[in-house]
């Protein structure tokens, strides 16, 4: 930084500054402090957190894609794949519409288990829709990567964050959380997975915190939890820590059993 050029601006107004990799700390602070403070004034306690591929869409728009790939304006093959995983799309809507029906119902003054995604489309436009379609808030943290996603358009205004660090992001999704559901995904998906079930596992989240994975298909084919066990890389009472299921039902019985238990007596949360 050319210390000659600087004017006589205060500090926190002179943007040069605040982007230059001296601030830094302030920068990962601000995105701790402003989403505190947008929280707090919409009275949100706790979250029950959609993850899941960016890259499904609804079962309307795979319709219309395999329409035209029947008539010759598109790949037939990939417009039918699209179309079979539409059906997690649709169930991630599905459960986030029921989830947040019951969390309006709860006797509390504050709202609870609002459905809170990474903001972009796939599943987590999904979980977004579901929620603004039952009329509840939803919250969005977007992040800010190379190449750009579409933001959902479901996501309440108010509560649509947009962080440029990840491990803030995973803050958020994880510090607020009092049940995660887990679509089928790719590798941030993944990780923010593993991430989840190593806070659980080394008791860094001291919350219990119900982990649900939807499509027992897809993660049995992508990650063999057995053979962990199988290794002893993990123990077999760490597969505890995973509620696998394909039905929206089960999912939801499950949760709310889950959170009537143990998330209702003790608001907020604390890792």
């Amino acid at each position: 930084m050319d210390v000659s050029k600087l004017t006589k601006n205060k500090a926190y107004s002179n943007e040069r500054f605040l982007n230059s990799r001296h601030a830094r700390p302030l920068r990962i602070l601000s995105e701790y402090i402003e989403p505190a403070s947008r929280f707090e004034h919409y009275n949100i306690d706790d979250t029950i957190v959609f993850m899941g591929s960016a890259r499904f869409v609804s079962r309307e728009k795979a319709e219309a894609e395999l329409l035209l790939a029947e008539g010759g304006y598109g790949d037939k093959r990939r417009a039918r794949h699209r179309l079979k995983m539409s059906v997690y799309y649709e169930a991630a809507r599905e459960l986030a519409h029921r989830l947040t029906l019951w969390s309006k119902e709860l006797p509390d003054d504050h709202r609870r288990f609002v459905v809170c995604t990474g903001g972009g489309p796939g599943i987590m436009d999904a979980a977004n829709r579901g929620a603004s379609e039952a009329k509840g808030l939803n919250i969005g943290l977007s992040i800010s990567i190379p190449k750009e996603q579409l933001e959902s358009n479901y996501v309440t205004r108010e509560l649509s964050f947009h962080f440029h660090y990840f491990f803030m992001r995973k803050f958020w999704f994880a510090y607020l959380a009092k049940a995660v559901i887990l679509f089928p995904g790719g590798f941030g998906t993944l990780d923010e997975l593993f991430e989840i079930l190593t806070l659980r596992q080394t008791g860094k989240m001291r919350k219990h915190l119900p982990c649900v994975l939807f499509g027992t298909e897809y993660w049995n084919n992508i990650i063999n939890f057995d053979a962990l066990v199988e290794y002893e890389s993990i123990e077999a009472d760490d597969l505890e820590l995973l509620y696998r299921t394909d039905s929206v039902d089960a999912a939801y019985d499950y949760l709310t059993s889950e959170l009537i238990e143990y998330g209702i007596p003790r608001p907020g949360a604390t890792l």
